[in-house]
């Protein structure tokens, strides 16, 4: 009679968190930070198909590293969610932090009962009508919710990121400024220089009305880098 096989459950958590890191750290990166008016997210995608940040509700924005398949599943999901809520209830209901709780318990569901843990990193971000009403929620692979303040980076080698980030972080910057200080950060840290076209960003921006969010083009992001 053979015997059942036994893996610890430390062990297998262990092994579970492992794995999910290493997928998540050779997807590129991604950073949020506050600005003048609104929040920048910005980061390296050279795909022209596939989305790595979306807008989820009125003033509510997503970010995604890792398989896309994976976050694009919590993205979808997230919109869905969003909209029965605000039908059910009103517009005013549908937050980042009730998002991010959902996100949460999914995450933490599926790293604890499935075989195999999603490999993502999220961001649910939204902005109000003052800047301390600003909320940045970062979801890690294993259901760990953690409120940023100001900036935060998901993929690739974020704590080094974060670091950087904390060394000059400016709330109230002009966009342009905002995005010359994230894409710097990431080419300092990639060690390399990366064309205007293969920047993915977007904002959510206050001056923009009921529906805040907004992308930016390889224009945009040139003219913001470009000395003045």
């Amino acid at each position: 009679m053979t015997m059942p096989f036994y893996v610890p459950p430390e062990q297998l958590i262990k092994d579970r968190a492992d794995f999910a890191k290493k997928g998540i750290a050779r997807g590129r990166p991604i950073i949020i930070t506050e600005f003048f008016h609104g929040v920048l997210l910005i980061g390296e995608n050279p795909s022209g198909s596939l989305h790595k940040l979306g807008e989820i509700y009125d003033s509510i924005a997503f970010a995604g590293v890792g398989r896309f398949n994976e976050f694009e599943t919590m993205r979808v999901a997230g919109i869905r969610y969003a909209d029965l809520k605000g039908y059910a209830y009103g517009r005013a209901d549908v937050t980042a932090k009730g998002l991010a709780n959902v996100y949460s318990q999914t995450l933490g569901q599926i790293f604890t009962h499935e075989v195999k843990p999603y490999e993502v990193g999220i961001f649910v971000v939204e902005i109000g009508e003052e800047p301390s009403d600003t909320r940045l929620f970062r979801i890690q692979f294993d259901g760990t919710l953690i409120t940023e303040q100001g900036f935060g980076a998901i993929g690739g080698e974020e704590e080094a990121l974060r670091d950087r980030l904390s060394d000059d972080f400016d709330a109230s910057r002009a966009l342009s400024d905002a995005v010359t200080y994230a894409t710097k950060a990431i080419e300092e840290i990639e060690d390399r220089d990366i064309v205007a076209t293969d920047w993915e960003a977007a904002v959510l921006d206050q001056s923009l009305g009921r529906r805040c969010f907004r992308r930016l083009d390889a224009r945009e992001i040139e003219i913001a880098r470009t000395p003045s």
